[in-house]
């Protein structure tokens, strides 16, 4: 499909720049394609209302890190420059994938020293060597240090990576630390939050438990590509970055049985979507999983395990909005987001949410 086919236009004022207070606060539009109305405007604390005793939620349990990182370029026969990288994937315990800018300027074999104030580390700075480069300024960081000790210097000279809509309006503050970051993190690699999550509170933990709601927890840490425009005119040429996650064996076990016996499996976020897509035989089963996936869903694909969605809203032409078209069709999900800025939801991370009926369910 054109990429044009899921663009629109948003006002700079939709953007919300810091999450509802209390979190459960925000505004849900619940998006049924088959019922009469479609669209109905209530609160994200309303949603054990919409579910039924039995059901699964599934959450990604995935954690933020201070994934963004400045340092100064140094290469033999040339001054130091600065850079900036944002890790986005781990391959080894001292390896990282990173977008690096400015990207060009930056070789095989330079050296990067990261908080090179002096505090990262005993030896006075956090150092890099680039090993690999791609495209879009994509670079393979070998780090000096490696595993719990590297994780420790990430956390010093670090910053929580602000989406680029959110960057470039404010600088990150003490707040995003905890902002950024659902109440259920645990699983530390995301560069990324699963933001649909952000919403949940105690509270609402509670009244989902009084319903008979199951909670079940997958990990996918989340890279810094979901961020990425997709350049390509047609959906059949944009390349998806891979991200790392796996479903235990518990888990898959658990959602199957609520399938038997014909309770729904509801993703909140669609990263945890991603996963179970990915975890799901075409007989509808799902199995333990573990590894990168890069899978694309864009309208035509045939959802095998995930009933419902709850998840923010998207940028234009984004592979998310391309997603959330696929589960409830693209002029159902255009009428949503036009509604929804005609009516003032909070567009993007810290904004609102909505619940996503499957278009054939």
């Amino acid at each position: 499909m054109r990429v044009d086919f899921f663009d629109f236009d948003l006002p700079e004022e939709s953007i919300a720049l810091r999450p509802a207070s209390p979190r459960d606060s925000a505004r849900l539009l619940v998006v049924r394609p088959e019922s009469d109305p479609v669209l109905a405007d209530h609160r994200v604390l309303e949603l054990p209302n919409f579910l039924r005793a039995g059901d699964a939620l599934v959450f990604n349990d995935t954690k933020v890190i201070p994934a963004q990182l400045e340092g100064i370029r140094h290469r033999e026969g040339a001054g130091g420059q600065q850079v900036s990288a944002t890790l986005h994937m781990r391959t080894a315990p001292d390896v990282w994938k990173a977008f690096a800018k400015p990207g060009k300027r930056i070789k095989i074999g330079d050296r990067i020293e990261f908080g090179h104030g002096g505090n990262a580390c005993l030896l006075g700075a956090l150092t890099a060597t680039v090993e690999e480069k791609g495209e879009g300024g994509e670079v393979t960081l070998r780090f000096d240090l490696s595993g719990p000790a590297l994780d420790e210097a990430i956390a010093v000279v670090g910053h929580i990576p602000l989406p680029p809509y959110i960057a470039a309006k404010r600088p990150e503050d003490a707040q995003d630390r905890k902002d950024y970051q659902t109440i259920y993190a645990r699983e530390e690699g995301a560069v990324a939050a699963p933001t649909a999550g952000l919403h949940f509170t105690p509270g609402l933990f509670a009244a989902l438990d009084a319903a008979g709601i199951e909670r079940h927890f997958v990990t996918l840490h989340v890279g810094a590509g979901t961020f990425l425009p997709v350049k390509a005119e047609d959906t059949t040429d944009h390349r998806m970055h891979q991200e790392i996650g796996y479903v235990s064996a518990g888990v898959a076990a658990s959602l199957n049985a609520v399938k038997r016996r014909g309770g729904r499996i509801v993703c909140v976020g669609t990263t945890s979507l991603r996963l179970i897509e990915s975890a799901t035989a075409e007989d509808g089963m799902i199995k333990p999983w573990s590894g990168a996936t890069d899978i694309f869903i864009t309208p035509g694909y045939r959802f095998k395990a995930v009933d419902m969605l709850m998840t923010n809203f998207h940028l234009p032409k984004s592979t998310l909005f391309m997603l959330v078209s696929a589960f409830c069709g693209l002029e159902t999900m255009r009428s949503a987001y036009s509604h929804a800025i005609s009516t003032g939801y909070r567009f993007y991370s810290y904004g609102d949410a909505c619940l996503l009926f499957r278009t054939d369910k």
